[in-house]
């Protein structure tokens, strides 16, 4: 199977209405030129999964600028000033997510768990409406597992089969949001032939990816 597509093919998978997961720290890790491409097309009414909303300028926070997202689950949004405005005007419907809980309901999503168990936020407002369980005499709240559409996923050095190599901290959500959604699309900074990587610094493997962008022919 041929797994490299054009951009414009790529964002073509991405509808209206669509729940997406997108690989990144403050835009560290994003797939910038994916993301670029999906502001001039205008896709709407997006679930956005990531990290944080990054900068108004940078990365998937140019998509919260461009009013693109209905929906945004992360960690975090106090470096884009525009998402807690779109948040306190109710444009935006913002979930605030503990970062370690975050993480791991993308990895139940992937690892087809059924939710993990945390201590995090146990008597706290992000209790309400979860559901509590106690084991061995301490109590956790159910956090149910996440999965999207699609994932937006950024590699340094991609083979033609998928397999990818990160540079440094842009590993980042990129590794297990490539296992959580249905459809798993990498930009590239470069694009190798198979067998051209060591299999030692192959972080994702190639069975995740569903297709690939070449970001540096494009």
């Amino acid at each position: 199977m041929n797994k490299l597509v054009s951009i414009d093919e790529a964002v073509d998978m991405i509808k209206d209405g669509m729940t997406i997961m997108v690989g990144g720290f403050l835009g560290c890790g994003n797939p910038h030129k994916i993301i670029d491409k999906l502001v001039e097309k205008n896709v709407k009414d997006l679930t956005l999964i990531c990290n944080d909303s990054s900068f108004p300028d940078y990365g998937v926070g140019k998509l919260v600028v461009n009013h693109q997202i209905k929906k945004l689950i992360a960690s975090h949004v106090g470096t884009n000033p525009e998402t807690g405005r779109q948040m306190n005007a109710g444009e935006m419907e913002v979930v605030l997510v503990p970062q370690g809980t975050l993480a791991e309901q993308v990895r139940a999503g992937g690892a087809g768990l059924g939710g993990i168990l945390t201590p995090t936020g146990v008597g706290t407002v992000i209790e309400e409406g979860k559901e509590k369980i106690t084991v061995d005499g301490v109590e956790y709240l159910l956090e149910k597992p996440l999965k999207a559409d699609v994932a937006l996923i950024a590699g340094q050095k991609v083979d033609k089969f998928g397999n990818i190599v990160y540079f440094g901290a842009t590993r980042n959500f990129n590794t297990i949001m490539a296992t959580a959604a249905d459809i798993v699309i990498v930009e590239a900074d470069e694009v190798v032939e198979v067998g051209d990587l060591d299999p030692n610094d192959v972080v994702t493997s190639g069975i995740f990816v569903d297709y690939i962008v070449d970001g540096g022919a494009n």
